[in-house]
């Protein structure tokens, strides 16, 4: 039987001072710390990370009349119908640009962060075969949970481009700046992502929270309407908010100088930053903290 690795939280090191019966010692003492998350082990296990998140969106759209047309059809009937109600009735400033570029430019992250979240929030318990009967690293169902949305942020990108397209919007030098933008909206699913899931091996309420959660935090996230809307003795209340910073850097990358808000305010998006690397970080060692009690108790 192949070798996989040591225990989750442990490492080992070989003692070659020390010979046992067949061969060197290998002495397994615990981790600590960032040097315990097993990020060396994420690459050993890339094909078992790259067929999770594959089974993850062919399972979501089989037996599906329409099949991944669902992914085009979801933002296309939201962006309409938002624009006829906030955009139409109750004319929301979008910044100088139309409507449903301003709405759908949100959306977009909005959308990968939502779904990435509710399906890592849910990932180890639906995983629960593999948990309990082999090992591999835990982080690898989390991550493919995020990954395999990457299939409906591309596509919906494709829809955003050609919204674009259309309203004869062009990005400017700022669209280099898309793959930072993404990354931070990834790290930040993923992040709270870790969170949820760990605890939701334990406690069960998280699959009733993460919906209503993700209700409030939608509308006291800019997508609908402009932070430009929010007086400015409240607008610091924002910056609580991480996904803030990421909504706005994705509109100012994307729309750039046709946008007239500019782009997201500096302290609004330096808080997110640090925001998302202090939630990516701790969610990762509170998960590999209690990693080693997944199959014990889900």
């Amino acid at each position: 039987m192949r070798d996989r690795g040591p225990l989750p939280g442990f490492e080992a090191k070989r003692d070659n001072a020390s010979e046992g019966p067949s061969g060197p010692v290998s002495i397994i003492r615990p981790t600590r710390g960032l040097a315990g998350l097993g990020l060396g082990q994420l690459w050993e296990y890339r094909e078992l990370l790259y067929f999770l998140a594959w089974r993850d969106v062919k399972v979501r759209y089989k037996q599906t009349f329409l099949g991944v047309l669902w992914i085009v059809m979801q933002p296309i009937v939201t962006v309409a119908l938002f624009t006829l109600i906030f955009g139409k009735l109750l004319k929301v400033p979008s910044g100088g640009v139309p409507y449903p570029v301003f709405l759908l430019a949100a959306l977009l992250p909005w959308n990968y962060f939502a779904s990435t979240l509710n399906r890592c929030s849910n990932s180890l318990v639906g995983n629960a075969h593999l948990i309990t009967k082999v090992y591999f690293p835990r982080l690898v169902i989390p991550l493919s949970a995020a990954l395999s949305g990457l299939v409906d942020f591309s596509l919906t990108f494709l829809v955003l481009i050609g919204l674009l397209a259309y309203f004869g919007i062009w990005p400017s030098t700022g669209f280099l700046l898309l793959p930072i933008s993404f990354a931070m909206v990834f790290f930040t699913a993923v992040g709270f992502g870790l969170w949820l899931s760990a605890l939701n091996v334990r406690f069960r309420d998280v699959n009733y929270l993460v919906p209503f959660l993700l209700q409030i935090w939608m509308y006291s996230t800019p997508i609908v309407y402009g932070t430009s809307i929010i007086p400015d003795r409240f607008r610091w209340v924002l910056a609580f908010n991480p996904m803030t910073g990421v909504v706005e850097g994705f509109r100012w990358v994307l729309l750039g100088e046709h946008w007239t808000e500019g782009g997201p305010e500096t302290a609004l998006f330096l808080i997110s930053i640090v925001t998302v690397v202090i939630v990516t970080i701790t969610g990762a060692l509170f998960f590999r903290s209690t990693e080693r009690t997944f199959a014990d108790i889900i």
